[in-house]
């Protein structure tokens, strides 16, 4: 990768970190801190509050990403960034959870991530999109391990009302890099792709329901995890960093060797559906000990190292598929479906994670997590064999 491809990658990588760190900061938290709010004693509530990031999320995307093919990424990025900041500002000073669920609601609307992905794809070359996109998907990652380990830690020292005002000084901080670091992308000119021929294409429409399976799977599985850690682990919120910390490490090692063989010997399809069926066996695993046997904490902590070995695997591949497989001119706007997916995801994740702890209980959240990935597994296992690195499938809608 040249310097000016570096450059642009890293700088907007750390930019869509941020837009999640705003996301999973809170992950670790929250659920037990919102007890002690007005309307917190209400499971479905706090899952809401959780969830409707991603909701607002889902109706920017598209928008959001068809404005930038149009307007130009910059500028929708840095509109995107205003609205997070604020959203997360008014989060900060709330009181109650209904506050808390607007000024989540607000900060979703700055609805990024399509735009961000395009802008990455507008900077690169095709030999070296695989490595850029990989830099995004590692982004995610590397933002969700951080935030659940400094996320206790920051509670413990600032409060929620500082995590929130946290994320909002951030967002102000990246608008001044948008605008000063990251480098002008070339103009793409090609043929405009209707939006309807970016929804009907097939390969596009498998990534985007496996976006929507893994985040919901995601969110669902911390609206109960850090109380289950509470309960059979014994660790206060403050100190789940403690498992946190060498889970997520150890699971950056073990998902590395699987994704760069898989790119190098043309075998991506078979890591995506073996870390689809890991995911899977996850689900089952913490149904089964949560319902059938005594939670023993190791049991927790083994189940949590494989699901971030998954999570990372999935979470690597998906955005570069999405950028090579996507019409050159409709690169923003098939982010901006896939992101409203993965919004989507966030959403029923949170939301109906907590419906479903409150009314059914703790267990009943893995089963609807297991059908999700089953679903996903079964639409997987019928792709097409994914391109190796610097190859440009045709384009089909088969």
């Amino acid at each position: 990768m040249s310097g000016a491809e570096i450059r642009a990658s890293a700088s907007l990588a750390s930019i869509f970190a941020l837009r999640m760190l705003g996301l999973f900061l809170i992950l670790p938290v929250f659920a037990v801190h919102a007890k002690g709010m007005s309307g917190g004693e209400s499971a479905a509530m706090v899952g809401l509050a959780m969830g409707i990031y991603g909701l607002a999320q889902s109706f920017g995307q598209i928008p959001f990403g068809m404005a930038s093919d149009k307007y130009g990424r910059k500028r929708v990025i840095v509109v995107g960034l205003v609205l997070f900041a604020l959203g997360s500002f008014i989060a900060a000073g709330a009181q109650d959870i209904g506050w808390v669920i607007a000024g989540r609601a607000i900060q979703g609307a700055g609805a990024i991530s399509a735009a961000v992905t395009a802008f990455i794809a507008d900077s690169t070359r095709e030999e070296h999109r695989t490595k850029a996109m990989a830099m995004v998907g590692g982004s995610i990652g590397l933002t969700f391990a951080v935030s659940l380990v400094a996320s206790p830690l920051l509670y413990k020292a600032i409060g929620m009302g500082g995590i929130f005002g946290l994320t909002g000084v951030l967002a102000l901080a990246a608008i001044g890099v948008v605008l000063f670091v990251v480098p002008d992308a070339p103009m793409v000119k090609a043929r405009r792709v209707p939006l309807g021929e970016v929804l009907r294409h097939g390969e596009l429409m498998r990534l985007n329901f496996g976006v929507f399976a893994l985040h919901m799977t995601q969110m669902a599985m911390f609206v109960v995890l850090p109380a289950a850690l509470v309960q059979y682990a014994g660790l206060p919120v403050a100190e789940h960093w403690k498992i946190y910390l060498p889970v997520v490490l150890a699971s950056f090692v073990f998902m590395l060797p699987p994704v760069f063989i898989g790119e190098k010997r043309g075998l991506m399809k078979q890591v995506f559906v073996a870390a689809i069926s890991l995911l899977l066996l996850v689900q089952i695993g913490m149904w089964l000990t949560l319902s059938h046997f005594a939670a023993h904490w190791w049991v927790l902590v083994l189940l949590l190292f494989a699901f971030f070995i998954a999570f990372n695997i999935l979470e690597a591949c998906q955005p570069s598929l999405v950028s090579r497989i996507a019409p050159a001119a409709a690169k923003g706007t098939a982010l901006g479906v896939y992101n409203t997916l993965q919004a989507l995801g966030l959403f029923c994740g949170g939301a109906l994670g907590g419906w479903l702890k409150q009314y059914a209980g703790a267990p009943s959240v893995f089963v609807m997590c297991a059908v999700a990935t089953l679903t996903w597994l079964i639409i997987a296992s019928n792709m097409k064999n994914l391109p190796r690195r610097g190859v440009q499938p045709a384009s089909a809608a088969a």
